[in-house]
């Protein structure tokens, strides 16, 4: 299946901005860069655009000089086997088509080409919290509902959610609750089932799980909703599950520079010297995959998630550790969130 092209093309005056705009207005994740008789320039997508305004340039800058060039295209009538196995074996989501004039003519969609298949896995969204390291931001709008890009954080990641086939999704609400669910009513609008964990009082990551009104049968997505990403849903699941795992928590590589000189000593005398070293430690995504059975042992209090994976370690109950490669940022400061929108 292939889409058409109009709302997904880019001239070569235009900027950033209206690359940008592209994006979000053609729907399917990448604008096509072209000339006036609509030859394949160069490719855009959120990433690029961003990769652009941390590399100094402006919404304001003009778009092709920022494209990717290595862009991989098929011919009109290639089939839907061979273009599933390109985008399979490349990894990547989104494939223009050319005619024999060399022209762009349409886009192949992976989610398109092979479906989604509904999972029966559900996913709780954590979108309670206050956000007061943004300031004034969050004065009359709660932390998931800031805008990336255009909307909401919450919404992108629904939508991410959905993609995967997911398709019933339960959000844990408590500061300005009322503004998530006016938005996002029963989730009709996104294809998917939402239902509302009311939470009185804060109850954390973990306690907000207490609050589910069944438990489910299959291992339970839960993440934070103050994340943009483009993790792989899929990947996590069957990771958990071929794992034999009662947790799985999703980790990023964290890396910083130590901005002094670091002395190795023993007994008074310098054994090494590292100049500046750089340190790397995995953190956590707030994504996480937990079994159903391990839902009975929250109680109804403020209960961090992390609790939960304390006690499975006690009881030598096995957690895995699945790395997100994909984009990933959290939103919780202002630096953060400037990133994310490529302020």
């Amino acid at each position: 299946m292939s889409r058409p092209v109009e709302d997904c093309l880019l001239t070569e005056n235009q900027t950033l901005l209206d690359a940008m705009r592209t994006i979000e207005h053609g729907s399917v994740g990448i604008a096509l860069l072209v000339d006036k008789d609509r030859h394949l320039l160069g490719t855009f997508t959120d990433g690029d655009i961003r990769r652009a305004l941390l590399n100094g340039a402006t919404l304001e800058s003009k778009a092709a000089p920022f494209s990717r060039k290595n862009f991989t295209v098929v011919e009109e009538f290639s089939s839907r086997a061979d273009v599933l196995d390109l985008m399979q074996s490349l990894l990547i989501h989104q494939i223009p088509i050319l005619d024999k004039s060399q022209r762009v003519v349409g886009v192949h969609l992976l989610h398109e080409i092979i479906g989604v298949t509904t999972r029966p896995n559900w996913a709780v969204i954590m979108a309670g919290g206050r956000g007061t390291r943004l300031g004034e931001l969050t004065n009359s709008t709660p932390k998931p509902m800031l805008r990336v890009a255009g909307r909401p954080i919450l919404e992108r990641l629904i939508w991410h959610l959905v993609s995967f086939g997911i398709r019933r999704i339960f959000i844990s609400v408590n500061y300005l609750g009322n503004v998530i669910e006016e938005y996002f009513g029963d989730g009709s609008r996104h294809g998917c089932k939402i239902e509302y964990l009311r939470e009185d009082e804060p109850l954390g990551t973990g306690g907000a799980l207490s609050l589910l009104p069944e438990k489910p049968e299959h291992p339970l997505i839960v993440c934070n909703a103050d994340i943009v990403t483009q993790a792989d849903f899929g990947g996590l699941l069957h990771f958990h599950e071929s794992g034999k795992y009662k947790a799985t928590i999703g980790t990023r590589t964290h890396t910083y520079e130590v901005p002094f000189g670091c002395i190795q000593a023993s007994d008074g005398t310098v054994t090494r010297i590292d100049e500046k070293p750089v340190m790397a430690h995995l953190i956590s995504s707030g994504i996480y995959v937990i079994e159903p059975e391990l839902l009975r042992d929250i109680p109804k209090k403020f209960y961090p998630i992390t609790s939960l994976f304390e006690e499975c370690l006690k009881n030598k109950a096995p957690i895995g550790a699945f790395e997100i490669n994909e984009d990933w940022i959290d939103i919780g400061q202002k630096d953060q969130l400037r990133q994310a929108r490529g302020e």
